[in-house]
This record gives C-alpha cells, sequence and structure tokens, in this order.
C-alpha cells in the first residue's frame, strides 16, 4: 500500500516556534545531524524519475506541545504560531521552488497533547490538504457505529484530491474507529461534478459497500482479520449548493415580494431586536456608542443566531423553532413577518413567506443577499444545523473590571437573548408551561465574562454548557473544553463564542 501520510516526530528542538530548528540544522556534520523538515521533504518527493525527484510536496501540518501553542495563544495572541507558518513557507519556497510548479506552499500549525516538550509531528503526503483562505467546503464526512450517532470527522475542498480517515495516523482521526491500527478509509475527489469515491486500505482486509437507502457506505472486517465483525458507518455530506432561487410569489400587490433588494439601515439607526409588546424606548443598549459612558467601549454582540438541531431535544416536546424577520430585516417585532426561517422536528430548515414554505441548505442567500444561511463547522454539526447571521447584530456593553453573567437567570447580558420568548418555539404537546427556546441548550449561568488587556476572560459557569470559539471569519477554532476562575479562556477581540443558539463576539 502506497504511503498516503508521511509523518514523523522531531525531538530536541531548542525553540518550536523557530523555523531555522526545524527546517534544518546549522554546519555540515551530516553524520551527527538529525533528519529536520528540510531532510523528510527531500527524502519524501511527491514524484520523482529514478531517483530524482521531480515534485515535492507543498502543503505541511506541523503538531506542536499544546501547552506550548496555549502560552503562545495568550502571550501573543497567536503571533509566534503565524510567524512560523510563514518562516517555513518561506524557506521551503527558496530550496524547493523548482518542484512545485504552480503550487503554493502552506503550512497549518496545531497544538497536541500526546507531545513531549521540545517535539514536533511534521506530516505532508498525498492525503494533506490545506484549503486556501477563501476555499468553501465541498462535503463533510461523518462517522456512526450505530446508524444514530454521527460524529463529525472533517470537510472535504473542491481542490482537494485525497482524503484519508482512520485512528488519527491517517489525515483525519474518526471517532470510535473499531480497526485500530491496521486500515483507513481512502476518498478519492475527482471535482465538484463527480461522485465522491470511497476504497478501504488495505482493500482485501474490508468489506465496503453503499446504501442507497440510507445514504452511507458500510465498512466491516473481513473474516480472518482481529477485528471481524466490527462495523463503521460513513457518511458524505455535500455543503457546496447552489444560491437559493426565488419562491414563486403570489402575495397581494401592495405587500414587498421577499426577494426585493432592501437598503440597509445606517449604524446609527441600529436597534436591538428585542421583541417587546409596548413600544421601545428611545434609547436601548447596541443604538450607538453616544449610549455608553466614557471608558465602556467593550461590548458583547450578538453577531449570529446558531439554529439548534431539534432532533436533540425530542423529549422536550419541541417541535419547531421560527425566526420571522419584519420588512426590515429585524427579528421579532408585532407585525406580520415578511420572511420566517424555520427548522423542524427532522432538522429540516424552510423559508417561509406569504407564498408559502420552500426547503433550504446552507449555504443559501435571501432577499437578494441582505439575509444568508452558513454552513456550520463541521466540529459543531452534530449539534447544530446552520449559522444564521443577522443584519442588524444586538450589542450590550461590558463594564472593565467588573464581570457579567450570561444565562437564562442572569439579567446582564438579557438584551442578548432574543430568542427569550414561547412565541418563537413550537412544542408537540401542551403542558401549560411557556418554555422558550432558551430551555434548549443554553443553562440558567452559562459563563461569566470579563474585559481584560489580552482579551475578555470566560469562565464557565455550568458543568454542561457547551462553548465553542469561531474567529473573525466564524470559521471554528475550537470547542472550550477548560475556563475555570483559576485559568479562564480568553476571548480575542472580534472572535466569537458559540453559547446555546447564541453566537457572541467581543468588540473592543
Amino acid at each position: 500500500m502506497p504511503t498516503y501520510v508521511q509523518h514523523e516526530v522531531l525531538g530536541r528542538i531548542p525553540d518550536v516556534f523557530n523555523a531555522e530548528d526545524i527546517w534544518q540544522a546549522p554546519g555540515f556534520a551530516l553524520f551527527s545531524r538529525r533528519p529536520l523538515l528540510r531532510d523528510l521533504l527531500e527524502r519524501c518527493p511527491r514524484e520523482h524519475r529514478g531517483r530524482a525527484a521531480t515534485r515535492c510536496f507543498s502543503h505541511v501540518t506541523l503538531r506542536l506541545p499544546q501547552e506550548d501553542v496555549d502560552d503562545d495563544y495568550h502571550l501573543t495572541r497567536g503571533h509566534r504560531a503565524r510567524d512560523l507558518a510563514d518562516s517555513l513557507a518561506a524557506l521551503h519556497q527558496k530550496d524547493f521552488g523548482d518542484l512545485l510548479g504552480s503550487d503554493q506552499v502552506r503550512y497549518h500549525i496545531v497544538g497536541a497533547e500526546d507531545l513531549a516538550p521540545g517535539e514536533i509531528e511534521v506530516r505532508f503526503g498525498h492525503a494533506v490538504y490545506l484549503p486556501s483562505p477563501d476555499e468553501k467546503v465541498l462535503f463533510n464526512v461523518s462517522v456512526s457505529r450505530d446508524g444514530k450517532q454521527w460524529h463529525p470527522v472533517c470537510p472535504v475542498y473542491p481542490n482537494q484530491r485525497l482524503a484519508l480517515v482512520g485512528n488519527g495516523i491517517g489525515s483525519h482521526a474518526a471517532q470510535g474507529w473499531p480497526f485500530g491500527d491496521l486500515g483507513a478509509a481512502l476518498l478519492v475527489n475527482d471535482g465538484p461534478d463527480a461522485p465522491p469515491i470511497v476504497q478501504m486500505r488495505p482493500k482485501d482486509a474490508f468489506d465496503c459497500s453503499f446504501d442507497a437507502r440510507h445514504g452511507h457506505y458500510i465498512i466491516t472486517a473481513k473474516r480472518g482479520m482481529e477485528q471481524q465483525g466490527q462495523r463503521l458507518l460513513l457518511r458524505l455530506t455535500r455543503a457546496a449548493e447552489a444560491p437559493l432561487p426565488a419562491m414563486p410569489s403570489a402575495a397581494p400587490a401592495m405587500r414587498p415580494a421577499v426577494w426585493q433588494p432592501r437598503t440597509a439601515p445606517r449604524a446609527e439607526e441600529e436597534l436591538t431586536a428585542v421583541p417587546l409588546a409596548a413600544p421601545a424606548p428611545a434609547q436601548r443598549y447596541g443604538e450607538s456608542d453616544v449610549t455608553f459612558a466614557p471608558g465602556m467601549r467593550q461590548r458583547l454582540t450578538l453577531a449570529a443566531l446558531a439554529l439548534p438541531r431539534l432532533s436533540r431535544y425530542r423529549d422536550t416536546g419541541a417541535a419547531a423553532l421560527e425566526l420571522p424577520f419584519g420588512a426590515d430585516l429585524r427579528l421579532g417585532g408585532d407585525a406580520e413577518p415578511l420572511l420566517s426561517i424555520r427548522i423542524d422536528a427532522s432538522d429540516t430548515l424552510h423559508a417561509v413567506n406569504a407564498s408559502g414554505s420552500q426547503p433550504l441548505r446552507a449555504p443559501a442567500v435571501l432577499a437578494d443577499g441582505a439575509l444568508r444561511l452558513e454552513p456550520v463547522p463541521a466540529a459543531m454539526a452534530e449539534r447544530y444545523a446552520a449559522l444564521l447571521p443577522l443584519p442588524h447584530p444586538v450589542s450590550s456593553p461590558l463594564a472593565a473590571g467588573r464581570c457579567s453573567t450570561f444565562g437564562r437567570a442572569a439579567a446582564s447580558l438579557a438584551a442578548l437573548r432574543v430568542l427569550d420568548s414561547p412565541r418563537y418555539l413550537q412544542r408537540t404537546r401542551d403542558d401549560g408551561s411557556t418554555a422558550s427556546p432558551d430551555r434548549i441548550g443554553l443553562s440558567r449561568s452559562a459563563f461569566s465574562a470579563e474585559p481584560g488587556p489580552q482579551g475578555l476572560a470566560i469562565t464557565r459557569l455550568s458543568a454542561t454548557q457547551a462553548l465553542y470559539h469561531l474567529d473573525a471569519k466564524m470559521n471554528f477554532v475550537a470547542a472550550v473544553a477548560a475556563a475555570d476562575a483559576q485559568q479562564p479562556f480568553v476571548l480575542p477581540p472580534g472572535h466569537h463564542l458559540v453559547a446555546g443558539h447564541y453566537v457572541l463576539r467581543y468588540d473592543a
């Protein structure tokens, strides 16, 4: 079987953020010199003729000790990691430029708990691919042992030829991989217009068949294998969709169409989108900077809503979550909505207006781009169905040196919880309660937030509250695992924190 992923652990690196220490050792003591990154790339070319390399690999992932990555993130906001990637890319281009052709050199730095201090793991090869900054996901890969609970594995991009799924030695680790170190699933992508191919390696050890009825692959170990009888399900979900076409209009003549372009309101006219039965007061949080006292420029902004998968909450009787937008595309309000985004108990999304209902799949564009639906990051796909950026974000100020609490029972940031109303949640049973969507996925006290010189210090207040870190463009960074009072999680300015259905951006 060919080697799809080259991986090597480099030890005794004096400074894991020094590109020269990783690329090539100084001097010419060839017999005592340890093999470093340049040597590995030279010994394992992408293509060769005889013993001469004709093409070099250009995408490299570096795994550094997690503690070093965390320290860099806390102290320099990740500057040393970015500088390392840029420096290695420059050295790579300089030494192997004649073997790259039109390939772009890309480096990616990640942290790893299994590495000792001074160790670095290098990965490159045919099945290692790093997307360009603007490249959209083509399809997402997920696995399951029982067909009920699916775990995200990785995205695959239009220009990515191969991906290897296995126990972590390959490109991507699959949760619950039952076949040990023996094999891996190879995904072959022939482009957006061709169906992907899934094969097992080695072929003679596994059966791999496609179940057209359920839309997933069934992988089993053959008779005589140590893992005989073990089974894994693998599913590919296409993510790249065309923009949503306009729905047929049958509305009254004076009603504006759902897809009609509208002029966005000026920033100074932006109002807090809190559903109210009575007219709102003249000034509200988030209206403009003039409502804040000097020195209170830090704020938490509700930038988007994370639409939950209601199938996870069947025991609550949740039948549908419906978000109505008025003619100005503000959420809520007492007037009849112009457009509603609806997700039902089967996790199907719909756009609803006076003309009827149309199924949606992210990404989708509504109202001539004024409203859009974005795919959820793969690492959050088990919990959420899509991200819905708000055309009119809602802000709440943060006082320096003081903690603010976010949660169902917290008053300090209540203006951000725009879904805290029973009107948005439809239920299958009427037990006399008036539950709002906040009962799904948001604790009574989810987290506390305190502005600081490095960013927003987040402390988890509920052990069961799921928190996710997204960057400034809402790309997934990490699940927030540890965030206690002794070691809070620091959210950089411009980045987002996901708690419940709320995607909150820290502005400073």
